[in-house]
């Protein structure tokens, strides 16, 4: 089953496979919990995230309809979750430090707002002020374009999936963001 591809797989987990669902996560769940990791520092919350993600996977396996490149549609899967732990922890009212509204311990969730993921320390070291002012100044669209494809290593159609915008889209605005941070630096 090893051999099989990733369409095949999903075809086979969408029809109740439970092996080809574990083929399919030995393959997938190493370079997600990676990618997880880079944009959240809560261990916990990176193992909740990926058991979410493939038990979305194992739910919606037999929807998938092979537009696009199956790691792209497992990204967005996690990415959404990701999000989705976001806004919960910032829905969630705060009182005292390290207490919610109860006076209990704070969910190890609020830690994704509050502080930075290890990608963003690692960034704020390596950039100089400048390259990091000039990347704040580029519009959301195009830093989005340059943290899928830059940070995350994307391809341009993996990009596109995650972004939900078509291909030339995205190679047009890699290209705007470079022309924006050279202009900037320069």
């Amino acid at each position: 089953m090893m051999e099989l591809g990733d369409e095949e797989l999903l075809r086979r987990v969408g029809s109740g496979d439970r092996r080809a669902f574990e083929v399919f996560y030995a393959r997938h769940a190493p370079w997600l919990t990676l990618r997880l990791h880079r944009r959240c520092r809560d261990p916990e919350l990176v193992a909740d995230l990926l058991q979410e993600t493939f038990l979305a996977v194992w739910r919606a396996a037999d929807g998938y309809r092979g537009h696009g490149e199956v790691v792209g549609w497992v990204w967005t899967i996690a990415a959404r979750r990701l999000i989705d732990a976001s806004r919960r922890a910032l829905a969630r009212p705060r009182t005292a430090a390290g207490t919610d509204e109860f006076g209990s311990a704070r969910s190890p969730w609020a830690e994704l707002v509050r502080s930075p993921s290890a990608e963003e320390e690692a960034m704020r070291r390596a950039y100089d002020g400048e390259l990091e002012q000039a990347l704040r100044r580029l519009s959301p669209e195009l830093r989005a374009v340059l943290q899928a494809t830059v940070l995350d290593g994307l391809t341009v159609r993996e990009a596109a999936i995650l972004l939900g915008v078509p291909e030339g889209t995205v190679k047009t605005r890699a290209m705007r963001a470079r022309r924006e941070l050279r202009a900037a630096l320069s």
